[in-house]
């Protein structure tokens, strides 16, 4: 990680400022992860806040008893009345429904098969199920699996620390900022990282800048 902080200081002195008045990148990669339960919680999480979000998806694990891990099968059988009990609307029951299906049938990956995937193989098969899309699948890559050089160009969170970082008024497009990025490959996950802290740092000072 040494290495990956020291090459994004060298790109950009105001990148380098932002780095050091945020904490230390510290996503560390979930060698448990089971990718069922992982994106079955991030169906529930969808359009919510956090706090109801949580009670929704501590209802749905609630029917299931005390065991650790989702069982997709079991998904399959609960009635869409009981889900819809706990708070999810119709449309998250169909989504979360087609993930169980599409695990059981091996279209999403289990976390053996998630370790000989590359990212784009990983995000071609998971969005293919209902209701999930690319910025989901790269959080999954990014957060659980912890790889690092994941580039959400999508994010509003990151396109806003960007633009804060480096004293750009508009938003860049998903294209353009998709060319930025390149500087910062292969930690682009780490970059990422940091254009979400600083959101929560001060300005960073005003100086060159080779995006100017």
């Amino acid at each position: 990680m040494k290495k990956a902080i020291d090459f994004l200081k060298a790109t950009d002195p105001r990148f380098a400022a932002l780095i050091k008045q945020s904490r230390r990148f510290d996503v560390v990669a979930n060698k448990l992860v089971r990718p069922f339960d992982a994106l079955a919680e991030s169906i529930a999480y969808q359009q919510l806040s956090g706090k109801a979000a949580a009670t929704i998806w501590g209802r749905v694990r609630a029917l299931y008893g005390k065991r650790k891990a989702l069982d997709p099968a079991a998904i399959l059988k609960t009635p869409d009345e009981k889900l819809r009990a706990c708070g999810l609307s119709g449309s998250k029951i169909a989504a979360l429904k087609d993930l169980a299906a599409k695990t059981v049938d091996g279209t999403v990956p289990n976390r053996r098969e998630l370790l000989r995937m590359t990212d784009e193989e990983i995000i071609e098969r998971i969005t293919r199920v209902r209701g999930i899309g690319r910025w989901t699948v790269e959080m999954l890559l990014l957060f659980e699996l912890g790889r690092l050089d994941v580039w959400p160009v999508a994010d509003y969170g990151v396109l806003k620390g960007f633009a804060k970082t480096f004293g750009k008024r508009k938003l860049p497009k998903p294209k353009q900022f998709a060319k930025i990025g390149e500087k910062w490959r292969p930690y682009r996950s780490v970059a990422a990282w940091y254009f979400w802290r600083a959101l929560d740092a001060p300005q960073a000072p005003a100086t060159k800048s080779r995006f100017d």
